[in-house]
């Protein structure tokens, strides 16, 4: 019997694939729970078009991630941050990915979430920094971050 499922079953199929499997285990257990639905013309149908929504969506967030991509990366597009430090250009305490989040929210109302920077450390001393940030699957801008005492 092929079946569409509807969750991902372990050794079997994933969501969305469509599969021969046998009857008993197809309607005792698959249809039964709720995992697969049986493969009408009709629910292929449906199938297929939920598979249309879902690319064309991907396509619109490569879209905006892309254009915020060559915003971030303008040249003229900079974070800066103030802080106090010593002597040396070393700061007093540190610069979390949270405040750097925080400040690129206030001074340029692009609102990321401080889990897709990937920063290593904190911040720990003066002057201009790179911070790679994961917009999208494959899409990644650099962040220029500008410390000022």
């Amino acid at each position: 019997m092929k079946v569409i499922f509807l969750k991902d079953v372990k050794g079997k199929g994933k969501k969305g694939e469509v599969k021969e499997v046998a009857l008993g285990y197809a309607q005792n257990f698959l249809i039964k729970k709720g995992y697969a639905v049986e493969a009408t013309p009709q629910a292929l149908s449906e199938l297929k078009g939920q598979k249309q929504a879902q690319a064309k969506k991907e396509a619109e967030e490569l879209e905006e991630a892309t254009q915020l991509k060559q915003k971030i990366e303008a040249d003229d597009f900079v974070v800066t941050l103030t802080s106090k430090a010593g002597e040396d250009g070393r700061l007093f305490g540190s610069i979390p990915s949270k405040q750097i989040a925080e400040a690129l929210e206030k001074q340029h109302g692009i609102k990321l979430d401080k889990r897709k920077m990937d920063l290593p450390q904190p911040i720990k001393s003066l002057g201009f920094t790179n911070v790679p940030v994961k917009l999208y699957k494959n899409v990644t801008a650099t962040l220029r971050v500008h410390v000022v005492e």
